[in-house]
């Protein structure tokens, strides 16, 4: 029953995520004429976007909604879209990038994607090719990786991007933390 209930939350946030997208989008190209249902539309879901929510987290650090999943399992309906890169993230984490992309943008900083959600045979197959973290290789022990729940990203940063990112990133729910990862940045929901 949590399981369902779990999934049914994340589609919601997930269907808030696009159509705060859809509606920001739309809202450049067109505003609606004060007063109509689209207008009441996109104010209603403005002020119920997903970094607004907050989130009980297990003892990991993991939303309870998110962990019911498991990692490595997070269904498609959970995920957000990163920009307009085939990179997938859990749907908050996704919509939090994206401003903060956008936002690093507006600054004159470009800041690239190179991974982000990882299913648990990818992690399995990455562990093979790069080794464990612990034994000084960069993937950590398969059905443990922050990727694997969607609230992890790699990035591609140049030497300015990694200092708008180290000035700017928590304010988007975004932490460094991970040694001699410089390009790893975790988000870490409101509580």
């Amino acid at each position: 029953m949590n399981s369902r209930i779990a999934e049914i939350q994340s589609r919601i946030i997930a269907l808030q995520t696009q159509q705060a997208a859809t509606t920001s989008a739309r809202s450049r190209v067109a505003t609606p004429a004060q007063g109509t249902f689209a207008s009441h539309l996109q104010g209603a879901i403005a002020s119920s976007a997903p970094t607004d929510r907050t989130y009980k987290l297990n003892s990991k650090g993991v939303p309870e909604d998110l962990a019911a999943y498991g990692n490595g399992r997070i269904p498609e309906t959970a995920l957000g879209r990163v920009g307009n890169t085939g990179h997938r993230l859990w749907a908050p984490a996704a919509e939090s990038l994206n401003r903060m992309v956008e936002d690093a943008r507006r600054d004159g900083v470009t800041i690239g994607i190179t991974d982000s959600y990882r299913p648990y045979a990818e992690q399995v197959d990455l562990a093979r090719r790069k080794g464990l973290y612990s034994q000084g290789g960069l993937a950590a022990k398969p059905g443990t990786s922050e990727h694997g729940w969607g609230m992890a990203t790699d990035l591609d940063l140049n030497a300015k991007a990694l200092s708008w990112m180290r000035r700017n990133a928590g304010r988007y729910g975004f932490v460094e933390n991970v040694p001699r990862e410089s390009w790893h940045w975790a988000y870490r929901p409101r509580t």
